[in-house]
């Protein structure tokens, strides 16, 4: 008797036996080899030959949050990708942005999708905001043994706090490290390949109490600064039409910004930077 046939249904008992409320968990008893952190880890770095993505932003609004990221993906020198997303759902409430080996990256976040879904499923309830940080958490430190040869992934991950207290922000936003370690951040956040160009841009244009149009146009303002110092993060391209994903996640949901409207913000900025390069040329002349 094989283990389907030992199986009510036809199924092998861990399908039909409740083993907890975790996907991830349940996966690890019935095709562990499923796994990112289960396969066999390379013996060599071989993060230059993997396309990686880049710059992800987050800032925290007067009702909730939004992230945005680039649309560039690098492999060494090279443009791998043009049109790369790094922005998704994690599930109605809240959003995460993936940093590093794109392919593993965007894995991981197919299989956070499933976790918080299945977790409702079973519980009949919502995760806490921070049960979700803490339940990514644990996936990126299941990758680590892949980080260490060069195939790192560290997400942003943010939404809207449903348990916020009265008079606090909702929105709320959560960087890792390679380890799984969490750290809750205040007002915004980057991770990439050029968040320490956007991070100083946000730092110049982020308040507290920001309404959402605020909001939107300082997180796309920081990646086109980031774009402008860090040749792997991506501008806007007006030719192809390819502007940054953009994530709003308030009392109605996540939700992704229309590209019309990603674009007239990225083409007020772009207008705004040539007319000042003008002006300063019309100067020094």
């Amino acid at each position: 008797m094989n283990e389907w046939s030992a199986g009510r249904s036809g199924f092998p008992p861990a399908y039909l036996d409740r083993v907890g409320s975790s996907f991830t968990d349940f996966l690890a008893a019935t095709s562990p080899e499923l796994l990112p952190g289960r396969r066999p880890v390379p013996q060599l770095p071989v993060g230059d030959i993997a396309p990686h993505g880049t710059t992800i932003v987050a800032a925290t609004f007067a009702d909730g949050v939004i992230m945005a990221g680039d649309r560039r993906a690098t492999m060494g020198n090279l443009i791998s990708s043009r049109d790369i997303e790094k922005v998704y759902p994690a599930d109605s409430y809240s959003v995460i942005g993936i940093a590093g080996a794109a392919g593993i990256a965007i894995e991981m976040v197919r299989l956070y999708q499933v976790e918080l879904e299945h977790y409702e499923k079973i519980e009949g309830l919502t995760l806490s905001l921070d049960g979700k940080a803490n339940r990514l958490a644990q996936m990126i430190r299941g990758n680590l043994g892949a980080a260490l040869q060069g195939l790192a992934v560290v997400p942003l991950f943010a939404g809207y706090d449903l348990d916020a207290a009265e008079g606090v922000s909702p929105g709320r936003i959560f960087s890792y490290d390679v380890t799984g370690g969490n750290y809750e951040e205040r007002g915004y956040a980057t991770v990439g390949s050029g968040s320490l160009f956007a991070r100083n841009s946000l730092k110049k244009t982020w308040r507290a109490g920001l309404d959402r149009d605020g909001a939107t146009r300082t997180v796309v303002e920081a990646l086109y600064d980031a774009a402008d110092d860090d040749s792997a993060t991506g501008l806007p391209d007006p030719v192809r039409r390819l502007y940054p994903i953009v994530y709003r996640v308030d009392a109605e949901g996540a939700v992704r910004l229309a590209d019309e409207e990603v674009a007239g913000v990225a083409e007020s900025i772009i207008a705004e930077r040539a007319e000042a390069e003008r002006l300063s040329a019309g100067r020094e002349g």
